[in-house]
């Protein structure tokens, strides 16, 4: 692919676009947590979605291929993943979507400025700088207003700001490591299968595994492991 310096109308679209899901996708997550144990229900949604694009590669036959010079950064990616969501789904357990969110889309402000110091070509401007110490800013003023309520967790807000640097750390390997030649859906694959074991395995450590289950928690894991975790992450790294 192409590599473009500068952002055109269709990745501008597209981001909006992805980001526009993935701010559903927290309300959807705060309500699949109603029924399903949050680490539990990541670790279900990271197992279904890898179903999903072993049957996608398998009908394209197209994989999975597995190289040993790049697995290393597969197993690495895939830590990430499982820590980024470990954090994010409690965080929606304990704090306001909106909260979350903000929180949560801290990400490009950290992949920017470690990209600065890490990825040759990535370098910021001054004018770059000083917009991303206003968005760090905004972030540290909306941390600060508690809001007088207890929906309003610390926890759960650092929870969400600490996820943010592991999707952060899974788009760094991605783009500055041997890993950016493996195709975008290898890529998926290694984080969903390493982040599929992980969680399911820790996930026993984090309370009950189900909750108030009722149908309308297995519609909106499915909206997550077709719609989120297959489709739209794999657009992502696209």
């Amino acid at each position: 692919m192409q590599r473009k310096d500068h952002i055109d109308a269709f990745g501008a679209v597209s981001l909006i676009g992805f980001s526009a899901v993935l701010g559903l996708n927290q309300v959807v997550i705060k309500i699949t947590n109603g029924g399903l144990q949050p680490v539990f229900s990541a670790g279900l949604r990271s197992l279904g979605a890898l179903l999903v694009i072993w049957l996608w590669m398998r009908l394209r036959r197209s994989g999975p291929v597995f190289d040993r010079a790049t697995a290393p950064w597969g197993v690495l990616t895939g830590i990430f993943f499982a820590s980024e969501f470990i954090l994010l789904f409690l965080a929606l357990d304990l704090t306001t979507v909106a909260r979350a969110s903000v929180m949560f889309y801290t990400m490009p402000v950290w992949l920017a400025f470690l990209a600065h110091f890490l990825i040759p070509g990535e370098v910021l401007s001054p004018r770059k700088l000083a917009g991303l110490g206003l968005a760090v800013a905004g972030v540290a003023l909306a941390l600060s207003d508690r809001g007088g309520g207890q929906a309003a967790s610390l926890r759960g807000d650092l929870m969400a700001l600490i996820a943010a640097g592991g999707w952060a750390g899974i788009a760094l390997v991605a783009r500055g490591t041997s890993f950016a030649s493996v195709r975008p859906v290898m890529q998926l694959f290694w984080q969903l299968a390493v982040s599929s074991v992980i969680l399911l395995a820790v996930a026993m450590f984090f309370g009950p595994l189900l909750r108030d289950f009722q149908p309308i928690h297995g519609a909106t894991m499915a909206f997550q492991i077709l719609v989120v975790a297959s489709g739209g992450f794999l657009f992502w790294f696209w």
